[in-house]
């Protein structure tokens, strides 16, 4: 595998998986209500979508790309009523006493649904297509091997995000009161919500 190419993917998946986003605010409530490994799960969730989205700009899938952006009024649909569930879900979520151990089935939820929402954001594939292309990266001398490098890079950059982020936030957990973590969950579910009404919004302005 090709360092070059691998290492702009690291910096690709990175750059697009830092801007706060309704995924970023989820991740972030997750890792201080629930603790650092359902917060990081919750955000391979995200890359993964990445990875898939970084696949099909880098290998050139226009049939897949077409189809999912032909789509894109019920993938905002879908998505925005979930972000409205999810957010309100989140504000009414009462704190625990300790970060939850979370089980195989806990994790895989969190994993599961950014990986859904992030799916289900048709802007992201859009934004992955635009920006390989001006940057000339959706080809490389090295073929399909490059390729692949650059799209393993892209999740890698964008998990090394969400470890930072999911940490770092954690490590503020031990000082937050349970009425403070009930005011992150109102806060973050607030965001949420407005994420999800702003998806619908944009429905009704086509």
């Amino acid at each position: 595998m090709e360092l070059g190419p691998l290492l702009r993917g690291l910096v690709l998946g990175f750059s697009i998986a830092a801007p706060v986003g309704p995924i970023g605010v989820l991740v972030i409530r997750r890792s201080l209500a629930e603790g650092r490994r359902v917060g990081f799960v919750s955000g391979l969730g995200a890359a993964t979508a990445d990875f898939m989205y970084g696949a099909i700009a880098a290998f050139g899938l226009t049939a897949v790309a077409g189809l999912m952006v032909s789509q894109q009024v019920w993938l905002r649909l879908v998505g925005g009523i979930f972000l409205v569930y999810l957010g309100v879900r989140t504000f009414l979520a009462q704190p625990a006493d300790k970060a939850a151990e979370a089980g195989g089935r806990g994790l895989l939820g969190a994993y599961s649904s950014t990986l859904f929402l992030t799916l289900t954001n048709p802007a992201t594939i859009l934004s992955f297509a635009v920006i390989f292309a001006g940057l000339g990266l959706a080809s490389f001398d090295g073929g399909a091997g490059a390729t692949l490098a650059l799209v393993v890079g892209v999740f890698l950059g964008s998990a090394a995000w969400w470890l930072l982020l999911s940490g770092g936030v954690s490590l503020f957990r031990g000082r937050l009161t349970p009425a403070g973590l009930r005011w992150v969950n109102r806060i973050a579910g607030g965001i949420i919500v407005a994420f999800g009404v702003v998806a619908l919004g944009s429905l009704l302005l086509r």
